[in-house]
């Protein structure tokens, strides 16, 4: 099996921005997550195997992404919060943390019936680490990727999440097709992993707020929005297929490619599922961490999505500000940022998701996985003829 963790490179991988795609804010320095100074990300990639699906050994399309909140040799817990805008999906930890408003460990994301494996191995590298606890509820999160990956054939192991906690590294991170994001879709297109951020001032001081998705949102792509602008009528949707008509279908809401057309694709309108994590260093409590968490739904709004019966919105926001301040066992003083000053922080988040979201899909690269399934990219030239002036008239 091609295992890979992967660094933390852009390489030469576009971004939203290079193509012309406008946003709002002012981002940081890389446009990520690690921004937001401490912070350090890790994937590990699993890709092996075409043709028919032979469940238990392939193909394999899937993988596991994490997010160290205070890097990885940290046991400092951080504050959060969490909302949930469409409960068909799962986010481990959150009873405890909706409770105690702390996250100990690491953040994972993987697939839908990876969740207990990458759990266990989330609790022995906190072991291993010696946080300061007799047990642990680490936050997992995972989204479906069972169109383009044997997701019966558990091929995601605890060695796997492991090397993703280990590898993590702080600069660039490396998205689309990779760690949890590597077998999903979204808005029509292939999508995975994305990262933004953005800055904003208060009192003198500039704070970051980055953020991180796993994207699996409407498969279908229909009223996928760019920029405000109603794109999906005038990129080509429906090009989700089947390659191989020898090849036996395992799910039948996708046509063979020589039938493939945007009427013959029936994939549940909206229906998928989307994992956003908000990071920012400016020192919210968790009610506010609270608060901050339920802005992503705007922005995926933004976009176009409505948050469909069938998919699964869970967003966890966490602060690393008040460092080494919080103590479980004594009183203990702690900065707060004004109630009525978060806005700025709410405007920084919608933005920053927005971006993280249509990243990922600039990201990610056309795949062939189970049978044949054969997702697409994001046609870059075509959003190019979009957003870059060009002679004539946009229709």
């Amino acid at each position: 099996m091609f295992l890979q963790a992967i660094p933390n490179l852009h390489a030469d991988t576009p971004r939203a921005r290079d193509l012309g795609i406008p946003f709002d804010g002012q981002p940081g320095e890389l446009n990520a997550i690690t921004d937001v100074a401490g912070i350090e990300v890790g994937h590990v990639t699993l890709i092996e195997g075409d043709g028919a699906l032979i469940v238990g050994e392939g193909p394999v399309r899937t993988g596991v992404t994490v997010v160290h909140p205070r890097g990885r040799e940290s046991t400092d817990p951080v504050f959060a919060g969490w909302f949930t805008l469409n409960a068909s999906g799962e986010m481990t930890g959150t009873t405890w943390l909706e409770e105690r408003g702390l996250i100990d460990g690491p953040i994972a994301i993987t697939n839908t019936h990876s969740v207990g494996v990458v759990r266990d191995a989330a609790v022995a590298w906190m072991v291993e680490k010696g946080w300061p606890a007799d047990w642990h509820a680490p936050v997992v999160a995972e989204t479906y990727d069972g169109a383009l990956n044997d997701i019966n054939g558990f091929h995601v192991t605890a060695e796997a999440a492991l090397k993703a906690m280990r590898s993590a590294t702080g600069g660039k991170v490396e998205e689309g097709a990779v760690g949890g994001g590597t077998g999903m879709i979204c808005n029509g297109f292939k999508g995975g992993i994305g990262t933004a951020s953005r800055r904003f001032d208060h009192d003198g001081k500039t704070y970051t707020v980055g953020v991180l998705v796993q994207c699996n949102y409407n498969w279908s792509g229909r009223g996928f929005r760019l920029a405000g602008r109603d794109v999906d009528q005038v990129l080509p949707l429906g090009q989700q297929c089947f390659s191989d008509p020898a090849v036996e279908r395992h799910v039948d809401w996708y046509p063979y490619c020589e039938d493939a057309t945007r009427e013959t694709t029936t994939a549940p309108i909206r229906d998928g599922s989307i994992i956003i994590v908000v990071a920012t260093d400016a020192p919210l409590l968790p009610h506010q961490l609270r608060r901050v968490a339920k802005r992503p739904s705007l922005a995926l709004g933004r976009l176009g999505a409505v948050s469909e019966d069938g998919s699964g919105d869970i967003f966890v926001a966490f602060s690393t500000a008040n460092a080494g301040r919080i103590d479980e066992n004594e009183p203990s003083g702690i900065d707060m940022y004004p109630n009525n000053r978060l806005s700025a922080v709410f405007h920084a988040t919608v933005q920053a998701t927005e971006e993280a979201i249509v990243n990922a899909m600039v990201a990610a690269e056309t795949m062939t996985g189970v049978a044949g399934m054969r997702v697409p990219a994001l046609p870059h030239d075509a959003v190019r003829t979009l957003f870059i002036p060009h002679e004539g008239p946009v229709e």
